[in-house]
């Protein structure tokens, strides 16, 4: 399913996007799905709430978070055979499974300023890595991923201010001046693989009325040791679960904030470096 050359490129540049791996029908099944859960209530991990009148669309339209954890469709699609297939081959070994995320991102949605995921799952050795299923066409209009070439082989950076006017969270990084940051315009259907140590990141939706809605499936390399507690139980990619330790640091994947948030910028604990 991949290719030597999608590979070397996934090497090269920390991401690689497989283009159309969801069929069409397949595709609007689970953006119709997850937009009917959403609208049936409140769910464990809706940290920000949901006020349908409010002015900020991502009151209206939270994220959703560890779904596999309640709802046996997402747990399957986390162990798709295809996400298996496609990741077990830019990893050279079978991933552990440990989060879904479903982001709606609506029309004047904020987006998530550039950041690493493995600065909040802190895998040890080695790293995570995300597969982001597109359930929209996505282009800068509605706020399509951007990334930062290359980046994957960058430490774990630290974190400054995000300006939460354009974000959700509030910490980002801070990237060399002259550095490529790439949209990553997309297809619905298509899956984005990105290493956990690739700079990332989206601007907001400025559609009048388009969503940019995608399904997160985060892995861990299949010789990990330990990952922060959030993420635990730890999956095999037969749904059976692994015990590894639980890493000292670490966080939620981007901590949502409204925007009258007071910031506060809290130090991230050392990160060891990847050992050789």
């Amino acid at each position: 399913m991949i290719t030597a050359a999608q590979k070397k490129s996934f090497d090269e540049n920390g991401y690689l996007n497989v283009e159309q791996l969801f069929s069409e029908e397949e595709v609007n099944f689970y953006r119709d799905y997850y937009m009917k859960l959403r609208a049936a209530g409140t769910y464990p991990h809706d940290d920000a709430g949901i006020d349908l009148g409010h002015a900020d669309p991502l009151k209206r339209y939270p994220r959703m978070i560890h779904m596999h954890r309640w709802d046996e469709i997402s747990l399957r699609w986390l162990l798709d055979q295809r996400l298996k297939e496609c990741l077990t081959a830019l990893t050279e070994r079978e991933p552990f499974a440990v989060q879904t995320m479903l982001y709606f991102k609506p029309a004047g949605a904020r987006g998530q300023a550039l950041h690493q995921d493995n600065y909040y799952l802190r895998v040890q050795p080695g790293t995570c890595i995300a597969a982001w299923l597109a359930l929209d066409d996505c282009d800068e209009e509605n706020g399509c991923l951007e990334v930062v070439p290359g980046s994957q082989n960058w430490p774990i950076l630290c974190t400054v201010k995000a300006d939460i006017q354009a974000s959700f969270s509030d910490v980002t990084v801070e990237i060399p001046e002259g550095q490529e940051v790439r949209p990553m315009v997309m297809k619905a259907g298509s899956v984005l693989f990105f290493n956990g140590s690739l700079v990332h990141g989206s601007k907001p939706n400025t559609s009048t009325n388009r969503f940019r809605r995608s399904l997160i499936g985060h892995y861990i390399e299949g010789d990990a040791r330990e990952v922060y507690r959030w993420y635990h139980p730890v999956l095999r990619m037969d749904g059976s679960e692994v015990t590894l330790e639980q890493s000292a640091a670490g966080s939620q994947c981007g901590v949502w904030v409204d925007q009258e948030h007071d910031f506060e910028l809290v130090p991230s604990s050392p990160f060891p470096e990847r050992p050789e």
